[in-house]
């Protein structure tokens, strides 16, 4: 049976991010990535925070990861998960209605 770290290893691999970037932005060495890989208890933290980096979500994979923000320490560092799915859509589309708004002033002064 697969376990958590070669789950998330295949995801990390399909993802084409580099496994230095990924260990970058969680404040790891390529070293601690590898080793994750090979440890089938992969705190569901650790996997919401790669996931959010890779731009992959694990739910399918882990239904007992929480959709709600969080943070967390691992090994003293604080990991900041705030930046979930829901907050960039709300991003994407009040970015969207600026657009539009902009569009239409353009679109009134070009009528004149």
């Amino acid at each position: 049976m697969v376990h958590r770290g070669e789950i998330v290893e295949q995801a990390v691999r399909k993802s084409g991010i580099p496994i230095a970037t990924i260990a970058k932005r969680l404040g790891k060495s390529r070293r601690w990535m590898y080793l994750m890989f090979e440890n089938p208890d992969v705190p569901l933290e650790v996997i919401k925070r790669i996931g959010e980096i890779i731009y992959y979500d694990f739910h399918d994979e882990f239904p007992m990861i929480s959709g709600k923000s969080q943070s967390y320490t691992d090994t003293g560092l604080e990991y900041n998960t705030t930046e979930t799915a829901e907050h960039w859509k709300n991003k994407y589309f009040k970015l969207l209605e600026e657009y539009n708004e902009l569009l239409k002033k353009i679109a009134s002064g070009m009528s004149k």
